[in-house]
């Protein structure tokens, strides 16, 4: 009685030792569980956010002399989706296993929040919809990648085109004025041409402009990349088609020449029997040359 008293305190001890690290387990897969819910269902309206406030930036720049009551709307823009960014990324530091670990994989968020001057940045939130689209659309990986590059290009021209005029605007010795003016030096910097008539003079333009040409690196990168793979896939699915149209004819020439053994040991045995080659051994339905054509042609159709 004693020793199964003993036994049995043994097995809910280590019941009790082993119960915390099931429970923290099932807890962290609980958390990364409405991690996933939350950043699959916050998707869409972080979308729609990251376009409003896009608008609320880009209003007052092209427009300067709107309205008080517009300006006032667009402010309010800004601070809401800013309010919105906030929320969401409280919510995923909250579900995350670890926290402190979630923090610091994830610093240019945090940053997003806390300096002012990098709230625009915001806008790469747009990406959301990219990554919709991607799913929607095609299940290639190139075409994901086509995809991302076109999208990108015309956010990051865009972004780019209106931060260097809202730089531009009223410097001294500034040569890009119009939204016009903008986006062509945006287009020709991004795609590393750079013809020189439209350039940034103040500090904030030209940051604006080290993003943009590393940007434009970058995505010519992509696609040099994309290209390079499409390439060899087509080599290598060449090379295989070439394999595979060899093997096809060795065989077929393998199965022509074992008929042509046979037919001749067929006509060696009736050589020494005393029948002519042409005519059918004893016990055959089918002339020897037809049946080692036959033999041919059905090893050649097996091959196919």
């Amino acid at each position: 009685m004693t020793g199964s008293c003993t036994h049995l305190n043994r097995k809910e001890g280590f019941s009790l030792v082993s119960a915390p690290a099931v429970l923290d387990h099932e807890r962290g897969d609980s958390r990364e569980n409405r991690l996933g819910r939350w950043e699959r269902a916050a998707e869409w309206p972080l979308a729609a956010a990251a376009v409003l406030f896009l608008i609320g930036w880009a209003v007052p720049i092209l427009d300067p002399g709107a309205a008080e009551a517009v300006r006032h709307l667009c402010s309010l823009a800004l601070v809401g989706t800013w309010a919105l960014f906030a929320v969401d990324y409280v919510a995923r530091v909250s579900f995350a296993r670890e926290r402190f670990r979630y923090i610091l994989l994830h610093p240019v968020d945090l940053l997003l929040l806390v300096l002012p001057v990098l709230r625009p940045l915001r806008l790469v939130r747009l990406l959301v919809l990219l990554r919709i689209l991607n799913r929607r659309a095609t299940r290639s990986l190139r075409g994901q990648v086509a995809t991302y590059v076109a999208g990108a290009a015309a956010l990051v021209i865009l972004c780019a085109a209106l931060a260097v005029l809202d730089a531009e605007r009223g410097a001294p010795d500034a040569n890009i004025g119009t939204f016009g003016d903008a986006l062509w030096w945006a287009a020709t910097t991004v795609t590393t041409v750079g013809y020189g008539d439209r350039y940034p003079t103040t500090m904030e333009g030209r940051l604006v402009a080290v993003g943009l040409m590393l940007a434009g690196i970058a995505l010519i990168g992509v696609v040099t990349a994309s290209f390079a793979s499409w390439l060899i896939d087509r080599v290598r699915q060449v090379e295989t088609d070439s394999r595979t149209a060899t093997a096809v004819d060795l065989n077929a020439l393998h199965a022509e020449i074992s008929a042509l053994r046979e037919e001749l040991h067929l006509s060696r045995e009736m050589a020494t029997a005393g029948l002519r080659p042409e005519t059918d051994s004893p016990g055959t339905s089918a002339p020897l040359t037809r049946r080692a054509q036959q033999a041919a042609e059905t090893a050649d159709v097996s091959c196919r």
